[in-house]
């Protein structure tokens, strides 16, 4: 296989980067929308409880889309190519946000409003669907050897600055506007921002050009006529443990992130405000422990990385009660700033790990499924079962909720064969 030049590698990497720091952008000013406005601009007035929940069951459904878009996207993506398909997941995303920005809200269109947006969140989830493991190939399989986990860091990245340019955006607004404004219109601006975040992402990926892998894939056979039937009868077993070994990942951004921030501001009574500047400090741990697990995956290997990952994050379980419940600003910045390094450190080595369980024709298949099918088990109800193990039983049923997921992917990474050495 031919490796690219270094303009070239720059070139490539930078695309990996940029279309998933605008995907996740997308797909975070939702999640903090949900938080904070969802529920009473798009449902019937009542408790806030209520409407907190009614706005997560809307979050779960870009979840449920994923594996579509990941079935959807891979099918094309490993037939015809990488380009063309990271290309239109970016403009499905893109127009699914934007048209968000643009609904009315329940008290000017009754049922139609909540009706639209799950539409579009579902248009969010099929877009963000084909978009990460696209991405993910793109860097990998231009990767020279063993730099394959530091290359899939790239994509990786555009979690941490996706989601803190989209918290930005909040807290500029809340700090900028009153409470009434910001209810009223300020909160679209962030969903609109995102049409020239496409332009910006489209016009880096055109210049792209199909992976070496690929090519030399197509160069020797047709490709696949069903790649999602291949990963599920040849492939069942990387599938099933490449999807456990995310699970952890999901549960622990998102209960540190969607629930933290619900949680934070009604029941422990934090401004809006200071609870997202307590996120975007927190998730630049996350983006310290991107690179740092990548760098440590290409020496030591995946397993032992994430391995002492997860056990970090059970017992990160065991602390989210007492520091998250306790209502003190310097305990619950200190468990955010933990789950999201804790997060960084598992998610690094994703990038490259997933696409090493699965042959190139059908790789984006595969590793974009297993990446999405742990989003509806880690990730989809995460923020609601989360409010709604405090109703139960209190906060600390959270952290064994977020325990027991992080011991379910632990099981899955110790039958997982080491993929460092894999022949790509």
């Amino acid at each position: 296989m031919t490796h690219p030049s270094q303009l070239g590698a720059r070139r490539i990497l930078v695309a990996s980067f940029v279309g998933t720091a605008i995907e996740f952008y997308d797909f975070y000013v939702y999640a903090t929308a949900a938080a904070l406005v969802i529920g009473p601009s798009f449902f019937p007035p009542g408790e806030p409880g209520v409407q907190l929940l009614s706005a997560f069951a809307t979050f779960a459904i870009a979840f449920v889309a994923r594996p579509i878009g990941a079935a959807l996207f891979g099918h094309f993506g490993d037939r015809i190519g990488r380009k063309a398909t990271l290309v239109a997941s970016l403009m499905i995303m893109g127009v699914s946000t934007v048209l968000i920005g643009c609904l009315p809200t329940y008290a000017a269109a009754g049922w139609f409003a909540p009706a639209a947006l799950c539409i579009l969140r579902f248009g969010q989830g099929l877009g963000f669907g084909g978009e990460w493991g696209g991405a993910a190939l793109l860097a990998v399989e231009n990767a020279p050897p063993g730099r394959r986990a530091w290359y899939g860091i790239f994509p990786q990245l555009g979690a941490p600055v996706g989601f803190i340019s989209a918290n930005l955006g909040f807290l500029a607004l809340s700090l900028g506007l009153d409470a009434e404004s910001f209810q009223a219109w300020g909160w679209r601006i962030p969903f609109l921002a995102s049409a020239a975040l496409v332009g910006v992402g489209l016009y880096v990926r055109l210049k792209l050009t199909e992976t070496p892998l690929f090519r030399e894939a197509l160069a020797q056979a047709a490709p696949e006529r069903v790649p999602l039937a291949t990963i599920l009868t040849r492939h069942r077993r990387a599938t099933i443990l490449g999807t456990l070994a995310m699970v952890a990942c999901y549960a622990v951004f998102y209960l540190s992130t969607v629930f933290a921030l619900g949680y934070g501001t009604t029941t422990l009574g934090f401004s809006r405000p200071v609870f997202l500047l307590f996120e975007c400090v927190a998730v630049c741990f996350m983006g310290l422990g991107i690179p740092l697990s990548g760098a440590a995956a290409d020496r030591f290997g995946r397993r032992p990385v994430l391995i002492t990952g997860l056990l970090a994050t059970i017992g990160l379980g065991i602390l989210l009660g007492p520091m998250l419940g306790s209502g003190q600003g310097a305990l619950v910045l200190g468990f955010l700033c933990l789950g999201l390094l804790a997060m960084g450190w598992l998610f690094g080595p994703m990038g490259a790990l997933l696409p090493e369980l699965f042959p190139t024709r059908v790789r984006y298949t595969g590793a974009s499924v297993t990446y999405n099918l742990a989003g509806i088990i880690g990730a989809s109800g995460a923020p609601y079962l989360a409010q709604r193990l405090v109703e139960w039983g209190g906060i600390g049923l959270v952290g064994a909720y977020l325990a027991a997921a992080a011991a379910i992917s632990l099981a899955a990474v110790a039958l997982m064969p080491e993929t460092a050495e894999a022949d790509v």
